[in-house]
């Protein structure tokens, strides 16, 4: 599945991001960001109501208050950071309060061991293969192991989360996730003339 992160779009934002909602693409990906999690700032203040999936990936350290803002537009998942400093099964709660799906994320440094006494309780996990807060980083190889170590643990132990990535997918790289169930495309699709002809070009490579 391909979930278009809109970040890169900074021209002409209602226009395109009807063009992104008409293609094939599955979900339609969220970077809110706080600048303080990570340097940048970026909100959605509802450009433009999607029709497709949302899923909302927040890059914040006050998690409860962007999901309080994020849930009024009904996403299927909202993802947090591993690495914020509160009570992570506090946020899990009150994401599954909200009726909607949990995702948590981990950044490239942080050991995949850290997130597994959480992993029978998401439903997604986001693994980053860029460094957090900024679009069209290049692709960071260590992301493969923690990739196909989460599909082993997910199939041993019967889980059910389904395991995203996000960073530097294009064509080249998109064949070395394929044990991600989702893949986060942002400039890739972003940046081209024809937003479908490169989504299709990524199911068709995957």
């Amino acid at each position: 599945m391909i979930s278009v992160s809109i970040l890169g779009i900074k021209e002409d934002k209602k226009n395109n991001y009807k063009k992104i909602d008409n293609t094939n693409c599955d979900y339609i990906h969220l970077d809110i960001m706080d600048g303080i999690f990570v340097k940048n700032k970026v909100d959605y203040n509802e450009e433009y109501l999607f029709k497709k999936k949302l899923d909302i990936h927040l890059m914040v350290e006050d998690v409860k208050s962007y999901i309080e803002k994020y849930k009024k537009l009904n996403p299927q998942y909202i993802t947090f950071h591993l690495e914020v400093k509160q009570n992570i099964n506090e946020l899990i709660n009150l994401i599954k309060d909200n009726n909607i799906k949990v995702g948590i994320s981990i950044k490239p440094n942080t050991n995949i061991n850290e997130i597994i006494p959480y992993l029978s309780l998401i439903d997604l996990v986001l693994v980053m293969s860029v460094e957090p807060g900024k679009g069209g980083q290049e692709f960071i190889e260590s992301s493969i192991y923690k990739i196909n170590e989460l599909k082993r643990i997910k199939e041993e132990k019967n889980f059910n989360y389904l395991i995203e990535v996000d960073g530097g997918i294009n064509k080249d790289t998109i064949n070395k996730v394929k044990n991600a169930d989702i893949k986060v495309v942002g400039s890739y699709i972003t940046n081209s003339l024809d937003y479908e002809e490169k989504i299709d070009i990524l199911k068709k490579a995957n």
